[in-house]
């Protein structure tokens, strides 16, 4: 009896393209040259925290969080905290479906001045399907699931530099082992590494105005390429570059603002063009090694092809195609997302956050606004956003997050409160 495993595929597409990589427009795609970039485990990409969902996608320069070991963990080596615990949840693509979430939970402990350790659990649910044979009839069911355990370590080399270390391993068993289009399916393993670092001056003026200036770098998801298949067909991991600053403004001993900024790219090579045949007519082989394929990122685009009066590709003596001229650079510029956010805190109770995500319409469309608002009091804190999407029908409209937090040093004293850093 022939099984159908349409579910298996849909949740692979889902995890492949939509949940990181959604193509919202509506535009005839061969217009657009539309060439998004997809991975393995995308779920590594998703901001697990409400602080910084609700201000548009940001977090590496921003003040230290159990949740920095997601964003830098080397920024944990100015926490004034001697230790934290966050555990933060939020409902996954509630326009498809309403059983899928993401679950993060991290902590860290400062062993020194210049030391602090620290691990996190990441666990993404993709929610329950249900196999059926040809006649209809229910077989099983199975519920798709990923996760990543993170273990990191920041070191304080002086008092403006840092720097920080993740390991982590990565399971992503979404199949169950069933056979998909003939070829029998495993669940996918992965060893990965992030590497930080951080400059941060809290002595700073902007003008009359006290503050802080912190500049963060991250190179995330440096792993072996994953694969899903017996016949060891592998997909690069998500591995990240991301760069980011953020200015603070202490207004007064009651009222500070934060502005952050980040760009990020994806160190994977970019799908070349091809032809009918399978071959290449602009671009680079994307089979390629996991140094290889970081190095090529920069400069793998393949540009949009030039067409003749007969809206035919134009092909060179050589056998190569001619590529419209300055769009392989605009295409690679095209690639880096950009994610802007304010932080406004009263008295170190209150905080009202509100961001800005872009990515390029041809590279994946995300483009949304973030708000969201934050809570302490004593050993606790509690923060929640909201995104919603610019572009309609995008399946990321109307995404929630929650996020508590638990200081377990000594007590903070007062109204309980820490000053932001």
């Amino acid at each position: 009896m022939t099984k159908r495993y349409s579910y298996s595929l849909i949740v692979l597409l889902l995890v492949a393209h939509v949940s990181f990589g959604q193509n919202t427009n509506e535009t005839n795609p061969s217009d657009l040259q539309l060439n998004t970039i997809t991975t393995a485990v995308p779920f590594l990409q998703i901001t697990p925290d409400s602080r910084s969902g609700a201000m548009g996608d940001i977090g590496t320069a921003l003040s230290p969080t159990a949740n920095s070991l997601f964003w830098n963990t080397s920024m944990l080596s100015f926490t004034e905290e001697k230790s934290e615990v966050s555990l933060s949840y939020s409902p996954w693509l509630q326009n498809i479906s309403n059983d899928i979430n993401l679950s993060h939970l991290g902590g860290y402990a400062r062993l020194n001045d210049r030391n602090v350790i620290g691990a996190s659990l990441r666990y993404f649910s993709l929610g329950e399907i249900v196999f059926t044979d040809n006649t209809g009839n229910e077989t099983r069911r199975f519920t798709p699931t990923e996760f990543e355990i993170l273990v990191g370590y920041a070191f304080k080399l002086n008092d403006h530099f840092s720097l920080g270390l993740n390991g982590k391993f990565i399971l992503s068993d979404l199949t169950s082992g069933v056979t998909v289009a003939g070829s029998a399916t495993t669940a996918g393993l992965a060893g990965a590494a992030d590497l930080s670092f951080t400059y941060r001056n809290e002595d700073v003026r902007y003008g009359g105005t006290k503050g802080a200036f912190a500049f963060g770098a991250t190179l995330n998801n440096i792993g072996n390429k994953m694969s899903y298949t017996v016949e060891n067909d592998r997909d690069f991991l998500p591995t990240n570059l991301r760069l980011g600053t953020a200015l603070t403004f202490d207004l007064d001993s009651y009222n500070s603002l934060t502005w952050a900024l980040d760009a990020s790219k994806l160190l994977v090579p970019t799908p070349p063009r091809i032809n009918s045949d399978g071959d290449i007519m602009s671009g680079y082989d994307p089979n390629v090694g996991v140094v290889p394929g970081m190095l090529q990122s920069f400069y793998d685009a393949p540009g949009a092809l030039a067409e003749d009066e007969n809206g035919d590709f134009i092909e060179n003596q050589d056998g190569s195609y001619e590529t419209v001229e300055g769009t392989k650079f605009k295409e690679e510029l095209s690639e880096i997302m950009i994610g802007s956010g304010l932080e406004y805190w009263y008295n170190d109770l209150f905080a009202a956050r509100m961001g800005y995500f872009y990515e390029n319409i041809n590279k994946g469309a995300r483009q949304h606004f973030t708000f969201g608002i934050g809570l302490k009091y004593k050993r606790f804190g509690i923060d929640f956003s909201y995104l919603t999407s610019v572009r309609r029908n995008n399946p990321l409209q109307n995404t929630i997050r929650f996020t508590l937090r638990l200081y377990l040093g000594e007590d903070r004293g007062g109204n309980g409160s820490v000053k932001p850093q």
